[in-house]
This record gives C-alpha cells, structure tokens and sequence, in this order.
C-alpha cells in the first residue's frame, strides 16, 4: 500500500479534481418563479457557487503536479489540498443542506433583471435540490481524506520526485546511488522508459559484463 501511495493520490486528486469540474456544469438547483406562470429556472454548480470551477482546476492541476514534486512540495500540496477540500466541503453543504436564496439570486437576476434580495424572495416560490450538491459535497469529503493521506505518506513515496532534484541540481551528472533508490510504481518506470532505461533491469549488475 506504502509502495502505491504516491500513484494513489495522483489518481484520486485527479478524478476529483474532473469530476468537480463535471459538477459546474450540471443542474444543482430548480428555482420555481411566481410569477403566474409557475416558470422554472436551471441553476447551474458554477452559478451556485462560482468558486467550484476554479478550485475543481486548482485539483487538477495539483494532481498532475503530486506526480513529480519533491517531499517539501508534497506538504505543500497536501495542506492546500486539505484547504481546497475543505471550502468545497462547506460551500456544497450550505446548498445541499440549506438552499440559500444567494445561490440561485444570480440566475433569477439574468433571467429576470430583478436584482435585490427582497425582490428575488418575493419572486421566487420554492427551489428543488439536484444530488449534485451532495455529490460534491461527499467528493469535497474524499478529496480532504486524499490531502491528509498525502500528508501522512509523503515521506514514504517512491523515488521520481528525488530523482528530479537531482538531475535539476546537475543535469550532465545525474546522481546515481542513494537519491535514485527506493520503492518504484507505474509512473518512475513509465520516466525511466522515456529517458531511456530498462526500469527491469538490475541497478547492481556489471554493465560491462554483457560485452564478455
């Protein structure tokens, strides 16, 4: 498990990450208008909270970067994940668990042009909860697991972010040795592969001994 934390938190951050952005285009809210003809209004993730789009590409981007970054990084990147998490967490909940008027105002105002708090009360009827809220919010969930388990095992991730410091430190020798030892996963043989290395080969043999 220790071995496979690294490509499980790249995986998880990422899919979070998409499905937030799936989420900001899907309905969350039905507001129903009482203006005599009972009209129905979408609301969509990103009117509701207009955060959700930004921040669900702020997860995306982390997780492509979790793939290469170094240990000091890896805390980084987990505590903002944390923070991510936890705003989405409490910004999806008021909508799914108290409908605030704030989070359909802005469509009722586009479609209408009545702008006011008051006024937008007085107009709107009642307004029906999507799942997708909830969804959100149970991701937001997973994703503020994901940033604390990133926290908890960043130490313990395999070699590809040391590997990177090292040829950044002196690319025409890299360092070979400690800094590129320790555990490998799918992504340190899919870089080794590109750099062109065999990722099977045995670090220990003679290279010469081939030649014999």
């Amino acid at each position: 498990m220790i071995r496979r934390a690294r490509l499980l938190a790249v995986v998880t951050t990422l899919a979070v990450g998409a499905l937030g952005v799936i989420s900001s285009t899907q309905t969350w809210l039905v507001a129903v208008l009482d203006d005599g003809a009972q009209h129905e209004l979408a609301v969509t993730g990103s009117a509701a909270v207009p955060v959700l789009t930004p921040l669900s590409l702020a997860v995306l981007a982390l997780g492509a970067a979790l793939s290469i970054v170094g240990l000091v990084l890896r805390y980084v990147f987990g505590v903002l994940t944390v923070l991510i998490a936890a705003l989405l967490a409490f910004l999806s909940a008021q909508v799914a668990f108290t409908v605030p008027l704030t989070a359909v105002a802005s469509t009722v105002t586009a479609a209408t042009g009545i702008i006011g708090a008051e006024a937008i009360e007085d107009l709107v009827a009642s307004v029906r909860v999507t799942p997708w809220p909830a969804v959100t919010f149970a991701l937001s969930v997973l994703l503020l697991a994901v940033g604390a388990f990133i926290i908890a095992t960043a130490r313990s991730w395999s070699r590809t972010g040391r590997r990177f410091e090292s040829d950044a430190a002196d690319p025409a020798h890299p360092v070979a040795g400690p800094a590129a030892s320790g555990p490998v996963d799918a992504i340190d043989s899919w870089d080794d592969l590109s750099r062109g290395a065999d990722p099977t080969a045995d670090p220990t043999a003679d290279p010469t001994s081939g030649a014999r």
